[in-house]
């Protein structure tokens, strides 16, 4: 789940409340094998593959399944299959920008279904670059906050390449730039902090907030992309206030 807003973060938590675990184990075990197949099996050598799997063992992979995805990625267990990476650009409810990235084995059948559910659900496509331009490829790390003060976040991941830590409701999200994603994991885990999720992420420059009529349908939209087996990761500039979002949680 992306998108870094509020209402990203429930939709998360509601997510696996919900029994769609197995979805997203199919996702995350894609991400790892495009990862192998592009830069090999060893984590060491291969960031994208550490951080892949890293992810997969954040949201319980099973180990049998990322060794498997791993050798399969790589080649060794036969030929992998062809995985390419296409991001398509549209708007959503109340001229909201989304960025739609699939990781698909059919280019033309990715297309058209995106093309399909976007238009049925209210939004509009776009021309390439018409809002990517709005978003910046950033390392996100979100954690709960508990008893930490934003301060207290700050001091254990600055030396580690963290440009802000932003107050984010109920969680915190530390912004880097991609390739220090492990540092600031791992300095996170020196200073005792747990983490919920670290993604290599489009983040906007600036957020839409929506009233609540638009938020019911840009959630309506954004869970029919969600739905589509070769949709990996959708980012948006959409942002929702805790007000709106305890009023649609009482639809």
């Amino acid at each position: 789940m992306s998108g870094h807003s509020k209402w990203a973060t429930t939709k998360h938590k509601k997510a696996v409340i919900d029994g769609r675990r197995a979805k997203s184990f199919a996702k995350l075990i894609k991400n790892i094998e495009v990862a192998a197949r592009i830069g090999g099996a060893d984590l060491v050598g291969n960031p994208s593959l550490e951080l892949a799997v890293s992810k997969a063992k954040k949201t319980s992979v099973p180990a049998d399944n990322i060794d498997r995805a791993i050798k399969r990625g790589s080649g060794q267990l036969g030929d992998a299959v062809d995985y390419q990476t296409i991001m398509y650009e549209g708007y959503g409810p109340q001229g909201t920008a989304i960025l739609i990235e699939c990781l698909t084995d059919n280019k033309n059948r990715a297309a058209s279904e995106v093309r399909l559910v976007v238009g049925r659900n209210g939004g509009n496509m776009g021309d390439p670059g018409s809002v990517a331009y709005m978003f910046a490829r950033k390392g996100v790390v979100s954690l709960p906050k508990k008893d930490l003060l934003e301060d207290d976040v700050l001091l254990a991941v600055l030396d580690a390449g963290a440009e802000e830590v932003k107050d984010d409701g109920e969680n915190f999200e530390i912004i880097s730039e991609p390739q220090d994603l492990p540092a600031v994991r791992a300095a996170l885990t020196e200073a005792g902090i747990d983490y919920d999720t670290d993604d290599a992420a489009f983040v906007p420059s600036m957020q839409v907030e929506l009233d609540v009529e638009h938020a019911r349908k840009f959630m309506k939209l954004y869970d029919a992309l969600e739905d589509l087996d070769d949709v990996q990761n959708i980012y948006s500039n959409a942002d929702v206030s805790a007000e709106v979002m305890a009023e649609l949680e009482e639809d």
